[in-house]
């Protein structure tokens, strides 16, 4: 079941094409014209709508920008329409809308269903819509990484499982062996820090520091640097107020407001404003007996001993030598002494750790070869039958002879895992080395595809590989651009018959200059040009009937009204018809 449908692109101010649209068949459809034309304009603005890389030269000369527009019919349960409203965008009658303008500048900017979005979520949405094939696709092939990742999808839930696992072990793999080279080459700088976080805490304990104790013996060594001035002072105060044994002459303030008070009672019972004022003569009195009998207290107490002082001073260097390590005050010293012993316990434990982590390595490891053997095993079965289909493929296009095969190849690694009884190298992937062979005809030895293939071969390997694909992980369109490199003859009509089977599962848009697989096309688009050398909306026409044979004519013979073109063409669409 088709999900998603390509049905139109609208492409203004891109290279040759000035304003144009091309609709397209939810079949096969074929888009020619003569050389320059601007056809592959077409596959460049799906390369655009599908996140490709914008190029401001791809801006026609004297336009501010260019615009490329596309109308996808999606189902709402595809991957790509869920993904799609989880930007934001919206579905329009069950259509996305995708839009892609590039800048003269160079600047893009993407929208998908009315919303603005990054490019990136363009090439997201392609895996899930469009698989386009060019001539750089083809040299993509010949990558081992790419091979590697085509077995992988082509064995499916076998291979994605186990891979998946093993990915996840590798990950954990990586970040443990990271740590543990992290804790065992730094070992001697931890072993630094330790000693110095030791004798600070050492220091700080054997000095039994108590929080605010700095701010006490400032204040006693302040009292007991002066203590003769204040005794002076307190006892001058004192004779003052209650008078002094020496001088039993003076007149002390206690006594005069006593005095006053007397007097002030005396008559209270006639005013009552006088009666307040000995009420608080009598608070006076007695406020001056108790700060009296304060200072008298005061001064029998006053230790003026210098060798309290002494001690004192001596204690405060000794904090102060802490305060100057270890924190502006003794609060800040004892929060050091915490943290450092938070530190200090860490750094004792690191022991432990590496011991925990270099157990969990080597359980990692285990988990990673057996998890390796699996995928080997998964891989060894998928290529036999992924070569074995892509050979059959292959005969259908006209390569008879021609033997497909892949190669798992292993590397020693001292540093390895222990796969049977072997240490092998091993990356993200397991520990496979995957490469597509090709034997082209009888007798020739399997070669690497790069080394064994020319490029009409290759170009037929890739479709086959793509045909297979599409009876166990299909894609709703494919996009080939000059997949007939390099085919003729008999090749080319076996390329047009197998484009127009994977045509019956899928949308198949094809740029190709032969017509021996344009004939085979649901609908045939010619791409041509105005005099004045550019492509404008009637230079994006279908072709049927007369015009169809006379276009066919046209990349037969060159000439549009040869009576033997033309008998040609219409020979390759009955042989199409009948055949495709």
């Amino acid at each position: 079941m088709v999900v998603s449908v390509l049905e139109e692109m609208r492409i203004k101010a891109l290279g040759v094409i000035d304003d144009a649209v091309v609709e397209l068949s939810p079949g096969f459809t074929a888009v020619t014209g003569e050389t320059g034309a601007g056809k592959t304009m077409v596959v460049t603005s799906l390369g655009l709508l599908l996140g490709g890389r914008a190029d401001a030269a791809l801006v026609r000369v004297g336009a501010k920008s260019a615009v490329v527009e596309g109308r996808i019919a999606v189902r709402p349960e595809a991957s790509a329409a869920r993904r799609a409203e989880e930007a934001g965008a919206e579905l329009d009658e069950g259509a996305l809308l995708v839009s892609r303008t590039i800048s003269a500048e160079g600047r893009s900017r993407a929208h998908v269903g009315g919303r603005s979005v990054p490019v990136g979520l363009l090439a997201e949405l392609s895996d899930d819509l469009v698989a386009v094939h060019g001539q750089t696709d083809q040299q993509g092939l010949l990558r081992a990484a790419r091979q590697r990742e085509a077995l992988d999808r082509y064995a499916g839930a076998a291979v994605a499982g186990p891979l998946t696992a093993y990915r996840d072990a590798y990950r954990r793999l990586r970040t443990v062996a990271a740590e543990l080279t992290e804790l065992t080459t730094r070992a001697r700088e931890r072993a630094q820090e330790a000693d110095l976080l030791r004798f600070g805490i050492q220091e700080i304990e054997a000095a039994e520091p108590q929080p605010g104790e700095d701010t006490d013996l400032a204040a006693e060594a302040e009292r007991l640097g002066h203590a003769e001035a204040l005794a002076s002072a307190a006892t001058t105060a004192h004779g003052a107020l209650a008078g002094d044994p020496a001088d039993p002459e003076g007149v002390e303030a206690a006594t005069l407001v006593a005095g006053a008070h007397r007097a002030l009672e005396a008559v209270r019972a006639h005013d009552p404003a006088l009666a307040t004022l000995a009420d608080r003569l009598g608070e006076v009195h007695i406020l001056l007996s108790d700060i009296a009998g304060e200072l008298a207290g005061y001064a029998d107490d006053l230790d003026a001993d210098p060798l309290r002082l002494a001690a004192v001073e001596e204690r405060r260097a000794v904090l102060a030598q802490l305060t100057r390590k270890y924190g502006e005050d003794l609060t800040a010293v004892l929060e050091w002494a915490g943290q450092s012993a938070e530190r200090l316990a860490e750094l004792e434990g690191d022991d432990d750790r590496i011991g925990e982590l270099g157990a969990e390595r080597d359980a990692l490891r285990t988990e990673l070869a057996e998890l390796a053997r699996t995928l080997t095993e998964a891989r060894t079965d998928a290529a036999k039958r992924f070569a074995d289909a892509v050979t059959e493929e292959l005969a259908e296009l006209a390569m008879p002879h021609a033997r497909v095969s892949f190669d798992l190849k292993h590397t020693e690694d001292p540093d390895g895992l222990d796969v049977g009884g072997r240490t092998l190298a091993f990356g993200p992937h397991g520990t496979d080395e995957v490469e597509l062979l090709l034997a082209p005809h009888p007798g020739a030895p399997p070669r690497p595809v790069a080394k064994g293939a020319s490029g009409g071969e290759l170009s037929r390997v890739m479709l086959a590989v793509e045909v297979v694909f599409a009876d166990s992980d299909p894609v709703p369109t494919y996009l080939f651009d000059e997949v007939d490199a390099g085919v003729g003859g008999k090749a080319a009509v076996e390329v047009g018959r197998r484009l127009a089977r994977l045509a019956r599962s899928a949308q198949v848009v094809v740029v190709t200059h032969l017509p021996q697989v344009a004939a085979f096309a649901d609908r045939h688009l010619v791409v041509h040009k105005t005099d004045d050398g550019s492509v404008t909306r009637s230079g994006v026409r279908a072709m049927e009937g007369e015009d169809r044979i006379r276009e066919l004519s046209r990349m037969l013979a060159g000439q549009e009204d040869s009576e033997l073109a033309r008998a040609h063409a219409e020979e390759l669409l009955e042989a199409a018809r009948a055949g495709g």
